[in-house]
């Protein structure tokens, strides 16, 4: 996967600080992959906050700041455990996030929702990993909660928080790709109706139901392997 490999060359510094990555084209031939796959990669990057692009010259890995703000380094989510780890805490702070947003929110932040979700589907279609869309999606729920400090942490964050950037979620689920991705586009359907009609505890338990979802899938696939988890 490109981005699993760009990620491991940045953590090891074999692309440093201030380094400029091979453009796009150099990029597609080395790894054989398509254009679309390259520039997915590159968002993937920018959102943990490893490379920064500046328009018309390229794209630099940046400096990592030993005590900046808070985020799931990238290069750490190597293992299935820190991938539960992540959920375990997704489902902890976005449960009650989407509850608050069940309460507060604006026919603005539903528009946004619906816009993220739409985006999804037309992504799933597309034959994409959705995973812009998918994060977009769930910081518009942080966002209408209308607490600064929940879309602050899921910006933080980052899109590396979705389990399908480092793990091949649809394989461990021993699904087909569109069908996984249909269905984690149900469950989002689910928390936005009830944020739409105002449920709290109705969105609390479908965001939770969401998250626990894709922990159990990956918890099952863990256990499969021979590597059960405490």
């Amino acid at each position: 996967m490109l981005v699993d490999s760009m990620t491991s060359r940045i953590a090891k510094r074999e692309l440093r600080p201030g380094d400029k990555l091979p453009t796009e084209s150099d990029l597609m031939t080395a790894y054989g992959v398509s254009r679309t796959v390259v520039r997915e990669a590159i968002s993937r990057l920018q959102a943990g906050g490893l490379v920064d692009t500046r328009q018309g010259v390229g794209t630099f890995v940046l400096e990592r700041a030993a005590h900046g703000p808070f985020r799931v380094d990238p290069a750490e989510l190597a293992t299935i455990e820190e991938l539960i780890a992540v959920l375990e805490l997704r489902i902890a702070i976005e449960a009650e996030a989407a509850a608050l947003a069940a309460q507060r929110r604006g026919e603005t932040h539903l528009l946004e929702m619906r816009r993220a979700l739409d985006a999804f589907a037309r992504s799933v279609e597309d034959a994409s990993e959705a995973v812009n869309p998918d994060f977009q999606f769930h910081l518009q729920v942080a966002l209408a909660a209308s607490n600064r400090h929940f879309a602050d942490l899921m910006t933080h964050l980052g899109m590396v928080i979705i389990p399908r950037t480092r793990v091949n979620t649809a394989r461990l689920a021993q699904e087909e790709r569109s069908e996984y991705l249909r269905r984690v586009g149900r469950e989002h359907e689910d928390i936005y109706d009830a944020i739409a009609r105002r449920d709290p505890d109705a969105a609390r338990a479908a965001m939770r139901t969401h998250l626990a979802n894709s922990r159990e899938r990956l918890r099952r696939a863990h256990e499969r392997a021979g590597s059960p988890l405490g």
